[in-house]
C-alpha cells in the first residue's frame, strides 16, 4: 500500500540553523579571550533588557561579554581536566557551589557558578575587587514586567 501524503511533516519556518561553523567560531573566540584576558567571571542575568545590557557593555568596552550556548562555552573552556584549554578552566563549567551576589538584573558570583540557565562569561583584565564593587554599585530603574511583586500598596476608594 502506498504511503499517505498526510503523514509528512513540513517545516514552515524560513530560519536557518546556525550550523557547526558558528559553534566552532564561538569556541575559537572564547579560547582567544582566555589567552588575551587575565580574569573570567561567570554572571547570571535575570530580567534582561537589551538596552541595559548595551549600557553595561559600553561601560566595560575594555572587556568582553559572551552569551551563547552554555554547553558550547563549557566545551570551549573544557569540561574535564584532560579537555581544558588552560589550567583550572574546567572548574568554571563544573563548579558545584552557588555563591552569588544579588543585583537588580545581573548576578555576579563570588566563588563560582555552574554554566546553567541565563549565564554568560565576562573576560576582563580588571581586578576582582574592582569588578565586584562596580556591579554591586550598578543599579538601573526599569518598568516591572508581568510576574513581579509590587513594591507598594495602592488603595482605591469606591466611586473614584
Amino acid at each position: 500500500m502506498p504511503k499517505s501524503k498526510r503523514a509528512k511533516q513540513i517545516s514552515l519556518t524560513r530560519t536557518k540553523s546556525k550550523g557547526m561553523e558558528s559553534k566552532q567560531g564561538l569556541v575559537r573566540e572564547v579560547r582567544e579571550c582566555c589567552d588575551n584576558y587575565a580574569s573570567i567571571f561567570v554572571f547570571n542575568v535575570e530580567n534582561m533588557r537589551n538596552s541595559k545590557l548595551k549600557e553595561v557593555r559600553t561601560e566595560w568596552r575594555h572587556s568582553r561579554f559572551f552569551f551563547g550556548k552554555n554547553k558550547i562555552m563549557a566545551i570551549a573552556l573544557g569540561r574535564t581536566p584532560e579537555e581544558e584549554y588552560k589550567e583550572n578552566l574546567h572548574h568554571i563549567s563544573q563548579v558545584v557551589a552557588f555563591c552569588t551576589r544579588q543585583l537588580t538584573w545581573l548576578t555576579l558570583p563570588v566563588c563560582g557558578q555552574k554554566l546553567k540557565g541565563n549565564v554568560g562569561l565576562l573576560f576582563t583584565n580588571q581586578s576582582k575587587d574592582h569588578v565586584v564593587d562596580w556591579f554591586d554599585k550598578y543599579s538601573e530603574m526599569d518598568y516591572a514586567r508581568s510576574g513581579f511583586t509590587a513594591t507598594m500598596t495602592v488603595d482605591l476608594d469606591a466611586g473614584m
